[in-house]
């Protein structure tokens, strides 16, 4: 027998929602192939296409064969799910396939998209039908290419979650696509919620099956909610996988699970959640603990952007200490555009702030012999300041705090866009100032990083330019022939990074190389063979 020749496609599957609602059942386009194609002639497909070595990755090559083959661009489709890739052989046509699932949504001309007349047919294809999901099979008389309903089982996963799980997952991810307001670690919390909810709704009579299930159910979490902030999914959902491995390895049934049993894992899942609260004020202590390098007796200078609750609760942590009298604080906060994060976390610390300097005025107020003890907040000062003023906002800065979103296994950090020019603009300006990372360890991905930037929303933009362009109010401003880019993370990288800051203590990049390796087995045994 022959070797079969390795080859690596990417498959997308075009859906089609009533009003663009994505929460409402679809149809999904299959393309006939014509007699002119190398394989699987006169058989239905989605769009296909080979993965070349220019092609930056298997994304990239959808959106190619997208538009080589359909025409079809950005403006009229959306990715909508990415699909566990998985591999089989043909022998009948000598490949070993690696296959790479995509859906994308296409737009209607309301939402901007040229809707289904824009689609027009290469010589590929003889022309194309639309389905309901569930009239997809693998059978012969549907005249499909091989292992179809597997490819769009794993971007539409009603198939085998069922359309109550189904529905409840696919309401979590586009909560979770849509918030730009929650940090990396909020939002995994909202994901474990989504998953608590998905797990009892699954299927039960076959425990194998179930358990296949809950880990498709995590990994679509992980990766179709949002990527660019899914470290600390991640973290959550393998936590939870390593629970309910524990009960399952407990139970003694071969073939149905009880309600009793669903029941405890969740209970136990929920505790976990509990706990993994309690790591902010660990780096809290962190916080602190790195502070004591610098002096006392003159005002400490910290600068920071965008909204971090990992940050905001370490500066939180260490004003309402005991000991913070003995430290005046400078604060310095970037606004943020477009959504104002860094303001809201002033907003946050202003009120801590007033809230002890009220509670310690109240106490000299009943104690007049104690006229010696000072009021720490009244040391504490707070500006915040334009995105453009980074430089001007870091001169004689100490300490230069972001966030992640992010951390790759070599330690280089995504966060909020700015962060790079502050950490640039901080260096130059103040040859001393320590750039802190402040993150949990959840943050840290073993795996690489998504390579599509998160475009969001121009209109977040667009929307503050109202009286600059003219608009009236109320009315819709209109760029004719602009494009507005609105990209919400980029990376410093960690040659710039002077330390970590997490809960198990001030930390550099090899504690981040060993982390990620530890995850990286966890996640391989739990997804490798979905």
């Amino acid at each position: 027998m022959s070797l079969l020749k390795k080859s690596a496609v990417a498959v997308s599957f075009i859906f089609k929602f009533p009003d663009g609602d994505v929460l409402r059942r679809p149809q999904v386009a299959l393309f006939r192939r014509s007699g002119q194609v190398n394989t699987y002639t006169h058989k239905l497909a989605p769009i296909s296409g080979g993965v070349d070595p220019q092609d930056a990755n298997p994304l990239a090559t959808a959106w190619r064969e997208l538009h080589e083959e359909t025409t079809l661009t950005a403006t009229s489709l959306r990715l909508f799910r990415q699909g566990k890739p998985y591999s089989f052989a043909d022998a009948d046509v000598g490949r070993e396939w690696t296959i790479n699932p995509f859906g994308f949504i296409l737009k209607s001309r309301r939402q901007g998209g040229a809707g289904e007349e824009g689609i027009k047919i290469d010589w590929e294809h003889e022309g194309y039908q639309w389905f309901d999901p569930d009239q997809v099979t693998d059978d012969e008389a549907f005249q499909g290419v091989p292992r179809l309903k597997e490819s769009l089982r794993r971007v539409w996963f009603d198939i085998d979650l069922g359309s109550e799980a189904g529905g409840v997952l696919a309401a979590g991810l586009k909560a979770l696509q849509e918030d730009h307001v929650s940090g990396a670690r909020e939002l995994a919390a909202k994901a474990l919620h989504i998953y608590l909810d998905v797990i009892p709704r699954i299927e039960t009579h076959d425990a194998t099956l179930w358990w296949k299930n809950v880990r498709f159910a995590a990994w679509h979490l992980w990766k179709n909610g949002r990527e660019s902030m899914g470290a600390p999914i991640l973290s959550v959902v393998l936590s939870s996988l390593d629970i309910i491995e524990q009960h399952l390895s407990r139970d003694t049934s071969t073939s149905a699970l009880s309600d009793d049993f669903i029941k405890q894992v969740c209970a136990a899942i929920r505790e976990f959640g509990e706990t993994r609260r309690q790591s902010g004020s660990k780096i809290g202590n962190t916080f602190a603990s790195f502070l004591e390098q610098f002096p006392t007796d003159k005002p400490l200078k910290i600068v920071t952007l965008s909204s971090s609750s990992t940050i905001t609760s370490s500066i939180s942590h260490v004003l309402s200490s005991d000991s913070a009298s003995a430290r005046p604080l400078d604060i310095h906060i970037l606004e943020s555009r477009p959504l104002f994060e860094g303001v809201k976390v002033a907003q946050r610390i202003s009120a801590i702030v007033q809230t002890r300097k009220n509670a310690n005025n109240n106490n000299n107020n009943n104690n007049n012999n104690n006229n010696n003890n000072n009021n720490n907040n009244n040391n504490v000062t707070i500006t915040i300041h334009t995105d453009a003023s980074a430089a001007l906002a870091s001169q004689a800065a100490h300490v230069l705090l972001i966030g992640a979103d992010l951390i790759d296994k070599s330690g280089n950090v995504s966060n909020k866009t700015g962060s790079l020019p502050t950490v640039l603009a901080a260096r130059h300006v103040s040859p001393g100032v320590k750039i802190v990372v402040v993150s949990e360890k959840e943050k840290i991905l073993p795996f690489e990083p998504p390579v599509h930037d998160e475009e969001n929303d121009a209109g977040e933009l667009i929307r503050g330019w109202g009286a600059v362009l003219g608009a009236e109010q109320g009315s819709e401003v209109k760029l004719p022939g602009v494009t507005v880019k609105n990209v919400y993370f980029e990376w410093v990288p960690a040659t710039l990074v002077d330390v970590y800051l997490t809960e198990d203590g001030i930390e550099g990049t090899e504690d981040v190389e060993k982390w990620a390796g530890e995850v990286r087995q966890r996640a391989d045994r739990f997804f490798d063979n979905l």
